[in-house]
């Protein structure tokens, strides 16, 4: 009887060797650590110094929302991280998001967008938030007359574009903005340039770990450190999508939006199925950055674990319970020590800069009001 359960046990230690190397295979070789390179702009939208600043004035205003009371930074909060600082975001008043809401650091670096791949470039990610229902749930053509009532803004936009403002030169605007919103001068960064003491010796043993036994690198590589592909971990839902009717109402909203069969019967994030409707993708989110992950705490696509010591336990158990058959078999348990641990977390804490200070611009601009008329009535 114990010959058969060891035998048991060595077919199924087998079964889970091959299918890390299968996996390992398909993800091909990770690229190294490395530094940022410059920030790569469209052709579409090229960068200038009048746009960047008008973009900037228009991130910090409410104006660019429905009803006039939050602005792209309410979400986004250079203070916070450039996130919120909460699990699940707050959305559009009178609703709730169901995600968490992720850094815009670096945000110019990435091929996709969203923790579900969901727009290709930051003038889409951009006009999305402006529009959606539950997040600023702006009409394009209200904010351009909003905009044209404010003679400051009318000069920018003349400045910039040569014409009144214009919905997609909002878009824009913001989108150039965002560009200029990097980390490239964290101390791995200095690191890596041969600043050897930039990293105390238990960041530097937690790099080791990172590429080695914590197996980090094989999804979080390159200058980026993701490799913007996307797994099921099995990450435990946020029971307050369940438990808070306005999350969920905001959850089958977008599922229907983007046309997933059977939206109103959905009672979970379903990830990137969303997006292709292959089974295959369920529960699947993107790779984040770790760049900054120091400063954008809660972590996940749901905000489940609210500090870095709470994410290292949970791929030290090998993630959690497969809610949709499609969990990587590159997460498995790793047996990491109590100073691996620490270790490990010193050298996350060496992705991230000492922090930036509060850069929210309060917007002076206010509303021209028209000349009074005197209407008289012909006897």
């Amino acid at each position: 009887m114990l010959k058969r359960i060891r035998f048991g046990y060595l077919v199924r230690s087998l079964i889970l060797v091959l299918a890390m190397a299968s996996a390992s295979g398909a993800q091909g070789k990770p690229q190294p650590l490395a530094s940022l390179p410059d920030v790569p702009i469209p052709q579409g939208n090229p960068q200038t110094p009048q746009k960047v600043e008008l973009g900037k004035f228009l991130f910090f205003d409410p104006r660019l929302s429905g009803d006039g009371s939050i602005s792209c930074a309410s979400c986004h909060d250079p203070i916070k991280g450039w996130g919120d600082g909460k699990a699940l975001s707050d959305g559009y008043p009178g609703t709730q998001h169901y995600r968490n809401a992720q850094t815009i650091l670096n945000s110019a670096y990435m091929r996709e967008l969203f923790w579900y791949g969901g727009a290709a470039d930051l003038e889409t990610a951009a006009r999305v938030h402006l529009t959606s229902a539950f997040l600023m749930h702006a009409d394009g053509q209200l904010l351009e007359e909003r905009l044209r009532q404010v003679p400051e803004y009318s000069q920018h936009f003349q400045k910039t574009f040569g014409t009144l403002p214009m919905y997609g030169q909002i878009v824009n605007a913001i989108s150039s903005y965002l560009r200029t919103i990097v980390s490239r001068d964290v101390p791995l960064d200095r690191y890596l340039r041969g600043e050897k003491d930039s990293l105390t010796p238990p960041a530097i043993k937690g790099l080791e770990l990172f590429l080695g036994k914590a197996q980090c690198s094989l999804c979080h590589n390159g200058p980026l450190l993701s490799d913007e592909k996307y797994y099921n971990l099995g990450v435990p839902a946020n029971p307050e999508i369940r438990s808070n009717p306005l999350r969920h109402i905001s959850l089958r909203f977008d599922s229907l939006m983007l046309g997933v069969p059977g939206y109103n019967k959905t009672t979970q994030d379903l990830g990137r199925y969303v997006i292709t409707k292959s089974n295959k993708e369920k529960g699947l989110f993107r790779t984040p950055t770790l760049r900054e992950v120091a400063r954008t705490a809660p972590y996940m696509h749901n905000g489940i674990f609210s500090t870095l010591e709470d994410a290292i336990d949970f791929y030290d158990r090998g993630g959690g319970n497969d809610a949709f058959g499609t969990k990587s078999p590159l997460v498995r348990p790793l047996g990491l020590t109590k100073e691996e641990k620490a270790a490990l977390k010193a050298f996350l804490e060496s992705l991230s800069s000492p922090g930036t200070k509060a850069e929210n611009t309060p917007n002076p601009y206010d509303y021209r009001v028209l000349p009074s008329t005197k209407w008289e009535i012909s006897k």
